[in-house]
């Protein structure tokens, strides 16, 4: 079960309203004028559907901020005082950001609208295009400050008063003359930072730009010239910030270039105190610097640098370091340190990090540098495929830029100096936490051929973090790789480092290794109850319900197995919500309200999310920690979650919705006695027939009891006969509650659909490995039967509609079934024999381990199961199709290769069949791009409408469009005038 997370989203701003709570916005140009009662909602409608973006409390719990983004307009940013009702908002505010007095907001301030697609439609550059600016609100008085072209701004996370304002490069026509001040009559200019020298910038760096330093409530402003990277401590003390200079021209002598002088001498990092507001040179001279990170204390910082070799074709970078009371950094650590391998040095691109204690400092080293010869012959761009690849040729090359910054973690222990080295080529990933202690390191070269077809594994050590030593703690578990600097998955360090704990998929058991050495432990031996999915249907083995987190000092584990939470330790375990979740066949999940929790308190009872697996109400529980029945605090047959508490407050908002209900923010106490609507971002839905849906159970070929979701239209009769649209993929009951907003996309639209007219309908499936086209069968038509039975269905009028895995199961259907008026199936496969050999091109991998071990489920490869994969495949029941197609599949598809849409529209059109594909021409397998969400949706809708509601047929479904022709058609006068860029 999964609870969702409070809606996050974007805010921008120019001028500022107050306003009370009955704020009504105004609808966007492209909506249709209200009328005497609701209205279906037409594709105009789009545009000014809002959503809740970057919701934040400030830490009294007194303001609500957060931004109102429509899908394609101008938002505003908003603050409220959940004490008074009173309201700030600012147009087009965006990405709030709170200080942490909670008396400011910081907010981006998009361009306008009408800007940005008036550039685009003049294919501007992108350093030519409307930048975004900045605001600083007020929350006293309302008063807002602004400021053009800002790229980026950060308060300190414990500091509010000062915030830090890097800006765009300057607008060279609107260039302010040399000299002038950047910001305010009051601007200052920092010791080491002057303008940028005159020439074109260097194609090896970036030079820097102007960092402002608002004071907050007051006009003073300090701007910090070619400033590239800048960093607060935790406090807001100091701002430690680098220096990069445009590179100067270069003259020609004798044949050869040679560089002018330059201001490169002032490259370095700086540190800057709020106290005397001055900055200081902390090391200075030509080169790069970059990385930077403080430690909590706010008494250390550690960046890179090649300063040492800028001129070098291949410089090596250095770890440097200060520390507070310091008058300049020192070098940590070099290719020369003792620790350091031969040959290595620390990595341009390693992350690096302060343990919380401030004793350790890990870093990414790699091999240092060498420059490529300058006359050596020009590679020949070919792919040699070798049977022993770890990894196929396409993976090598979706990841050769982060295989170019690779690094290999390694610490510094600030003590005594001494640097151990902990990656390695064979132990590329490395997990820390903050114990002193230990590290877990994962080898996974020995099984990354396996992820081709089955998954990727590593074996685990245990890495002593004072002498490097390497201790074996098992073999082979599953492991998903990520970043350069990045943890394995599957298994993880306890935070005081005493375990590797992990699930144990072939006995289903989680498990406890000890790092200092012993015998692991099963936690979950003898329990009764099930700690994998009771449901999973794929051939791969079941994997966990999750787990919670870990109580201090390593002391408890908390898991859950399908309905509860349980208390585990190697001496035994505890049902911490005494079997009540399974009881009342509702699932309880922890609910964290700290982001920055290590470990789960004992101090106060736990707070969980709970959701109901028949009815799909949720709600919010309390569960004491001795192992009694957890006390329910709010429930409703709504979808509750999004939960956001405030830092020092018990202040909670929180999200709650139904299929027809937005998810607006609500606010209340911890006890949830009194939830208030705090929100209201849609109140133009009120002008809309919308739908309402029901859950029904029906009864599959199998036998089994599934369920499904019906949509019905919100004026619906009964005596009255409707078409049938079923939108099909796997599993979707959970979502009953789940609201979705008028938008353009990939796929229908469930409330548009049920608004025009049509009764929709989303079965959940089950599956038998070796069979996934006929399970779709024994599951999909029974589903509609029941419907149909129901009295309302006009079974002449039914469509249904799918994409990728859902597109597969429509395209194998219509070769076994003539029950469908109308199909559209979205990228199928439609031969599993080549899609089994095929490339998933977005992450390079075989496609085999789908159809092994995933989603696909025929569970072995085309040679063992040859007839079905075969009997499995649409293509060969092509012939046996009589209901007409819509295809859409793109040709920069990079999770189904096109050519699979290709084979089955190839096929269908042989046999003259009535078949029409579109392919977006760079849009993926999901379309990215608005207008070809648009373009594609009003095609779809129209050959459903024409088919099931009896619309005037389209003149694309008869004439075909020319290569000459295609994608001309104007959409304004259908979603506005936004719809043409």
């Amino acid at each position: 079960m999964r609870v969702p997370s409070l809606l996050r989203g974007l805010g921008f701003t120019v001028a500022l309203l107050a306003v009370g709570a009955g704020f009504t916005p105004t609808l966007s140009a492209a909506e249709p004028a209200r009328k005497v009662g609701k209205q279906p909602i037409t594709h105009a409608a789009y545009d000014g559907w809002r959503s809740i973006k970057d919701s934040a409390l400030s830490r009294n719990g007194e303001w609500l901020v957060y931004a109102l983004a429509l899908q394609d307009g101008d938002g505003e940013l908003v603050a409220r005082n959940l004490k008074t009702g009173k309201e700030w908002r600012h147009p087009r505010g965006a990405s709030p950001s709170l200080s942490a007095d909670g008396r400011f907001v910081a907010f981006a301030i998009t361009p306008p609208k009408a800007e940005l697609d008036k550039a685009k439609k003049d294919k501007k550059k992108p350093e030519e295009m409307p930048k975004a600016g900045l605001g600083v609100l007020d929350l006293a008085s309302g008063k807002v400050e602004t400021l053009d072209r800002v790229k980026s701004f950060r308060f300190a996370k414990e500091g509010s008063r000062f915030l830090a304002a890097q800006l765009e490069k300057p607008d060279e026509k609107k260039a302010e003359p040399k000299g002038e001040a950047a910001v305010g009559d009051d601007d200052q200019r920092a010791r080491g930072a002057t303008a940028p020298a005159e020439g074109k910038d260097s194609k090896k760096k970036e030079p820097g730009t102007d960092l402002v330093l608002l004071e907050m409530g007051t006009a003073k402003r300090t701007t910090l010239a070619e400033v590239a990277e800048f960093l607060w401590n935790r406090e807001g003390d100091w701002l430690a910030y680098t220096v990069s200079v445009k590179e100067a021209p270069k003259a020609q002598e004798k044949g050869k270039d040679k560089p002018v002088s330059s201001d490169s001498a002032r490259e370095g990092v700086y540190l800057w105190r709020a106290a005397n507001q001055q900055a200081i040179p902390l090391i200075t001279g030509q080169g790069t610097y970059k990385g930077l990170a403080a430690d909590e204390q706010g008494a250390r910082l550690a960046f890179l640098s090649n300063r040492d070799e800028a001129k070098s074709e291949a410089p090596v970078f250095n770890l440097y370091g200060w520390k507070d009371g310091e008058a300049v950094s020192t070098k940590w650590a070099s290719a020369a340190t003792a620790g350091m391998p031969v040959g290595w040095a620390p990595a341009e691109h390693g992350r690096l990090e302060f343990s919380k204690d401030g004793g350790r400092l890990f870093f990414g080293t790699a091999p240092a540098p060498k420059a490529e010869p300058k006359d050596g012959p020009e590679p020949i761009k070919v792919d040699l495929w070798h049977w022993k690849d770890a990894e196929l040729q396409p993976m090598q090359k979706v990841r050769a830029e982060d295989e170019k910054k690779r690094s290999f973690r390694a610490v510094v222990h600030l003590g005594d100096g001494t640097l151990v080295q902990l990656g390695s080529e064979e132990l590329p990933d490395v997990e820390t936490n903050e114990n002193p202690k230990v590290a877990l390191g994962f080898a996974p070269n020995a099984y990354l051929h396996l992820a081709s077809w089955d998954q990727a594994y590593a074996d685990v050590f245990a890495l002593d973090l004072k002498t490097g030593a390497q201790t074996l703690l098992t073999k082979k578990l599953p492991w998903s790789r990520r970043s350069s600097d990045g943890p394995g998955r599957g298994s993880h360090l306890s935070p005081g480092g005493d375990f590797l704990y992990h699930f144990d998929a072939p006995t289903g058991s989680w498990r406890l290794v000890p790092t200092q050495g012993g015998e692991a432990v099963v936690l979950t031996k003898g329990l009764g109850v099930s700690f994998q999915e009771e449901e999973h249907d794929t051939p791969e083995l079941p994997g966990p319900y999750g787990f919670a987190g870990w109580t201090a000092h390593d002391e408890t584990l908390l898991v859950y197995d399908r309905f509860d939470v349980w208390e585990l330790k190697p001496t035994g375990a505890r049902n911490l919500t005494a079997g009540w979740g399974r009881a009342h066949n509702i699932a309880l999940r922890y609910l964290r309200l700290d982001p920055d929790e290590k470990t789960i308190a004992r101090e106060r009872p736990l707070l969980l999310a709970g959701a109901d697996e028949g009815t799909k109400a949720t709600g919010f529980f309390q569960a004491p920690w001795n192992g009694t029945e957890p006390t329910r605090l709010l429930w409703a047959d709504q979808l509750l979650g999004g939960l956001q508490k405030a830092k020092e407050a018990e202040t909670v908002v929180f999200t709650r919705q139904r299929f027809e209900v937005f998810p607006n923010l609500w606010a209340a106490d911890l006890r949830f006695a009194k939830p208030v609507q705090v929100t209201d971002a849609n109140p133009q839905q009120a002008q809309y027939l919308w739908g309402k849906q029901e859950l029904i159970e029906y009864v599959n070929a199998d036998g089994k009891v599934l369920k499904a979701l019906v949509t019905k239209p919100e004026n619906f009769d009964p005596a009255k006969k409707y078409p049938l649209m079923v939108y099909i993929y796997e599993k979707y009951s959970d979502r009953l509650h789940t609201y979705q907003a008028p938008a353009p996309g990939t796929s229908i639209n469930f409330t548009r659909f049920a608004s025009n007219g049509y009764v929709v309908l989303r079965p959940d499936i089950v599956y038998e490995t070796g069979y996934p086209g006929k399970s779709a069968m024994k599951c999909v038509l029974p589903a509609i039967e029941r419907v149909a039975a129901m009295g309302f269905i006009d079974r002449s009028r039914i469509g249904i509609q799918g994409h990728s895995w859902g597109g597969y199961q429509i395209a194998y259907m219509v070769g076994q079934t003539n029950l469908f008026k109308a199909a559209e199936a979205g990228a199928p496969v439609s031969d599993m024999i080549s899609a089994y050999g095929g490339i998933r091109w977005g992450t390079g991998m075989s496609r085999a381990f789908q159809y092994e071990k995933s989603q696909s489920r025929i569970g072995a490869p085309p040679w063992e199961q040859p007839l079905q994969f075969i009997e499995n495949s649409p293509l060969f029941w092509v012939e046996r199709v009589q209901t007409p197609l819509l295809m859409i599949h793109n040709d920069e598809d990079d999770a189904v290769p096109w050519y699979q849409g290709i084979e089955y529209f190839s096929a269908l059109r042989r046999l003259g069949k009535p078949v029409w594909m579109f392919n977006f021409n760079g849009d993926k397998h999901n379309l990215a791009q608005r207008e070809n969400q648009k373009y594609w949706t009003l095609h779809m809708d129209e050959y459903f409408d024409h088919l099931l509601l009896g619309a005037p047929r389209p003149a694309w479904m008869d004439r075909p469009v020319p290569f000459l022709e295609r994608g001309k058609r104007d959409l304004v006068k259908v979603f506005g005038n936004s719809a043409n860029r």
